[in-house]
């Protein structure tokens, strides 16, 4: 075997293909994925009012729906389509037939969700907006330092958790070359 035809397959391309995802997942971090009703998914007797109620939607976060393919849909309607159950006047039908969709916010606006074949009607609509992002922290100087006392720094929870999932994706397809080339 020559040297140099290695092909796509190359441990060296592998390493920057994975940089490159690596990049690309990190500098998405500040974005938030929901998974719509938790643990009870996109189902009918959740109340998704109050699910959504103590949440803040930023530009750039996900909805992320979890329902039974057979029965449910994930609809984005108007105002009035979602008041009124209406699902024949949609703006986009997000169901893709596999029970898990995700859905982009990329527009500061009320959106508006609904299922279809009549599960409106028992409950299954969620309205949320879509908001700015906050602006970041302004800098404040140090805290005095008394005697047995540290300063402290402030840092916003939402960015904590967010390198969790990238971190986990980027170790997994890491953990996938590995395997496949050796």
């Amino acid at each position: 075997m020559e040297l140099g035809k290695q092909g796509i397959a190359s441990p060296r391309v592998v390493v920057m293909v994975t940089m490159v995802l690596l990049l690309v997942m990190i500098s998405g971090v500040s974005s938030v994925r929901y998974i719509v009703g938790k643990d009870f998914g996109w189902a009918v007797n959740v109340n998704y009012t109050t699910w959504a109620q103590d949440k803040h939607f930023y530009l750039g976060d996900w909805l992320f729906f979890v329902y039974d393919r057979n029965t449910i849909s994930v609809l984005e309607v108007n105002k009035t389509a979602y008041d009124q159950c209406i699902e024949s006047d949609l703006i986009h039908n997000w169901t893709t037939g596999h029970g898990r969709d995700v859905t982009p916010l990329n527009e500061t606006k009320r959106y508006y969700f609904i299922s279809g074949k009549g599960f409106c009607f028992s409950g299954v609509k969620l309205s949320v907006l879509v908001e700015n992002p906050p602006p970041p922290p302004s800098s404040t100087p140090p805290l005095k330092q008394t005697s047995g006392s540290a300063s402290s720094t402030l840092s916003s929870n939402r960015g904590h958790y967010h390198i969790v999932l990238p971190a986990a994706f980027a170790i997994a397809a890491l953990w996938d070359s590995f395997l496949r080339f050796c």
